[in-house]
């Protein structure tokens, strides 16, 4: 039986690395038979779909070879004892690194990401022979600017299921991810439109309106959503924000504040731009009514499924105004779509069947675990602190009222083997007020590792 150490986010990798390097290494033999998947998961406490990864990656590279019906076994790899020890030594090098990247903290409360480990692997592989089955040669041919219409149509009719948004999915525009979106945005709008955007916020949203060209002005964020008397005097022609959850601060824009700022719009001709990045995980309640919903003529609604699913699949959507939208096939109409159409059809497979909606269940039940421990955990720090907590998101604001500064918060953290941040370093500009609260962003972590973690 094969018994290895089987540690960090990277599971499936680690084993197809321990595995490559016994069989480069000799010490499996040409024919020897692998254990089945179940009785190695078993065997190393891994599900049977990593193991499964593991071994069909080495069969890719042709390592092993399958016999129906009897399991994997050794390929007679012929290579030079040189270039063996020198790929088992690459093997152990990377699988080091993987390791040393995988979990440089014992909780990483920045980094954030999927919960890996819950992805539906054998959901999305299974959708994904479907659709080369459905439509082989169809997938190499070009793809329109907006997207699939097959995605387009999936993702209106999750919307109205989800959020009870009705929107007409000649208007959706499906992108490589909300950085390449908000790219789209500026060259639609124009580079003179001056942007507001909140503050604090996530750096990369202003990051992205500058490289294109434009120019933002931070407007500030209150327990209220965005100060309306700063977005109203600041010039501004277009508004981000994202009014269902802010990041970082966690404020819910009310229905008062959100009226004020359609009739803001409305009365310009400006632009809101509404992010619903986390959406899909209001774990307490029900999703609050979207601004698109309210005003679609002068909203974009925009969201990705970085969260959702994974951020390495680059898939976002945005929800275009009808006038908007005949603008942008004017300026894209000749380009393709930067997402591959193989992925778009797996997505929409995925969201027509159910998949995504039993997928983001399984994952809120996981993140109310975490929730519950960070919470429970925050408790025993034996110092005062006040969590703010609206039940949205992946992620908790804790002000620590006693705390000397900042910094000091961070140091302790990560003597204690934590990386956070605090809300100051997601300022745009100076704000006072801000000092002595820490995000506590568990969209990366489990509640296991949070009730394993001792503080000193």
């Amino acid at each position: 039986m094969l018994t290895y150490e089987i540690d960090g986010k990277n599971k499936y990798y680690t084993l197809y690395l321990k595995i490559r390097g016994d069989i480069l290494s000799g010490k499996l033999k040409c024919g020897d038979k692998l254990p089945s998947k179940r009785t190695l998961a078993q065997n190393l406490s891994l599900s049977v779909i990593t193991v499964q990864t593991a071994y069909e990656q080495l069969l890719a590279e042709g390592y092993v070879y399958s016999k129906e019906r009897s399991g994997y076994f050794v390929s007679d790899v012929n290579l030079t004892e040189t270039s063996s020890a020198r790929s088992e030594k690459h093997a152990s090098k990377t699988q080091n690194c993987e390791q040393e990247e995988a979990k440089p903290f014992k909780l990483d409360l920045v980094k954030g990401g999927a919960a890996a480990g819950l992805f539906p692997f054998s959901v999305w592989a299974r959708l994904m022979r479907g659709v080369i089955s459905d439509f082989g040669e169809k997938l190499l041919q070009r793809v329109p600017c907006s997207g699939d219409e097959d995605l387009k149509r999936a993702v209106a009719d999750y919307l109205y299921r989800a959020r009870g948004i009705e929107v007409d999915p000649r208007y959706i525009v499906i992108g490589a991810g909300a950085e390449y979106l908000y790219g789209v945005i500026v060259q639609l709008l124009g580079r003179d439109k001056l942007f507001a955007v909140e503050n604090p916020c996530y750096g990369a949203i202003s990051a992205c309106y500058n490289l294109n060209g434009a120019t933002c002005v931070p407007v500030t964020v209150t327990e209220n959503g965005v100060d309306c008397v700063e977005v109203e005097n600041s010039k501004a022609d277009v508004l981000h924000l994202s009014p269902s959850h802010q990041f970082p601060t966690g404020a819910v824009t009310p229905s008062s504040v959100r009226a004020r700022l359609i009739s803001w719009a409305r009365s310009g001709g400006k632009i809101v731009i509404e992010d619903d990045y986390d959406s899909e995980f209001r774990l307490i309640g029900k999703p609050l009514q979207s601004m698109h919903s309210l005003c679609p003529e002068n909203v974009v609604y925009m969201n990705t499924f970085s969260k959702s699913l994974a951020p390495s699949m680059r898939i976002g959507y945005m929800v275009l105004p009808p006038a908007l939208y005949e603008r942008y096939e004017k300026l894209f109409g000749g380009s393709a779509c930067a997402v591959p159409v193989f992925e778009q059809k797996t997505l929409a497979a995925m969201l027509d069947g159910g998949h995504f909606e039993r997928h983001i269940n399984r994952l809120k039940n996981h993140y109310r675990a975490v929730r519950a421990a960070v919470l429970e955990k925050l408790q025993t720090l034996g110092t005062k602190c006040v969590v703010s907590d609206t039940g949205s998101g992946l992620y908790l604001l804790a002000h620590f009222p006693d705390a000397p500064s900042d910094e000091y918060i961070k140091k302790v953290a990560l003597k204690n083997g934590v990386n956070l941040k605090c809300l100051s370093d997601y300022l745009l500009s100076p704000l006072g007020g801000v000092t002595g609260f820490a995000v506590i962003n568990f969209s990366g972590i489990t509640a296991e590792e949070v009730k394993n973690l001792q503080i000193k």
